[in-house]
């Protein structure tokens, strides 16, 4: 397991190193989202009876957890290579399943520490419950796993910067913004209601949510078993493109 541990160590120090960039400029931005939208509608909305504020939040710290875990990984990797050093990755005798962890679980460690820092600096703006906190840890883990995994994939795809920013900006982005982090999706027309659940960030963001209120769009268990299916997916896929060295090795 010594070139696993090296490889996490090295991926978890790539991000915090620039830990200003990596850490703290996501955390601002979920800020000014949290005083734009909070401030705008704090009294004059209510969503499953709870303030606008203690809705929105959840919702900040997951949004922040998606995108910074799919971040992480995706970057390295189309960082190796274009500057070359992914040769020096790939000639230790490292197994597909301990690149697979290495990259994916530095990307849950930076994005669960984006998300602990946005509840950080965001919960004392309203009174949050904690109704199923093992709901709560259990849906951030999965989620910057999936996000993670997902990131790999689109890293080992992806040849160019242009490749992986038009897929951050066209699917990620729109996917996390238009999963219920701003609203509930009952307060959609029925049309955006369906589409909504064709979306799997969404599972991931009510499941989390249902962890400080107790209420949800769903039930936890049935986003909890999707989330859990688009996670088998996603591992097969990823492990399938290591093991073949898929735009890795030629």
């Amino acid at each position: 397991m010594i070139g696993f541990r090296t490889l996490l160590y090295k991926e978890v120090l790539r991000f915090w190193k620039v830990a200003t960039q990596t850490i703290t400029a996501p955390i601002m931005t979920a800020m000014m989202y949290l005083l734009i939208f909070g401030q705008a509608l704090e009294g004059h909305v209510k969503v499953h009876g709870v303030t606008y504020m203690a809705f929105l939040i959840p919702g900040l710290v997951m949004m922040s957890v998606l995108q910074n875990a799919f971040a992480n990984a995706s970057s390295s990797l189309i960082q190796s290579k274009i500057t070359g050093n992914l040769v020096f990755i790939m000639l230790p005798p490292l197994s597909h399943w301990e690149m697979f962890f290495a990259y994916v679980l530095a990307a849950v460690v930076r994005g669960l520490a984006v998300g602990l820092g946005v509840f950080v600096v965001t919960a004392w703006f309203a009174h949050l419950s904690f109704s199923a906190p093992l709901w709560i840890a259990l849906f951030a883990l999965m989620s910057a796993f999936v996000l993670g995994t997902m990131g790999l994939i689109v890293g080992i795809w992806a040849e160019k910067f242009d490749q992986l920013a038009g897929f951050q900006n066209f699917v990620i982005v729109p996917a996390t913004f238009l999963s219920g982090v701003f609203y509930s999706i009952n307060s959609l027309p029925p049309i955006w209601q369906t589409i909504s659940h064709f979306n799997p960030f969404f599972y991931m963001i009510d499941g989390f949510r249902y962890g400080f209120s107790g209420q949800s769009d769903v039930d936890p268990v049935r986003s909890l078993l999707i989330v859990t299916a688009f996670l088998i997916v996603l591992t097969g896929v990823a492990m399938q493109m290591l093991r073949s060295g898929y735009k890795l090795r030629h």
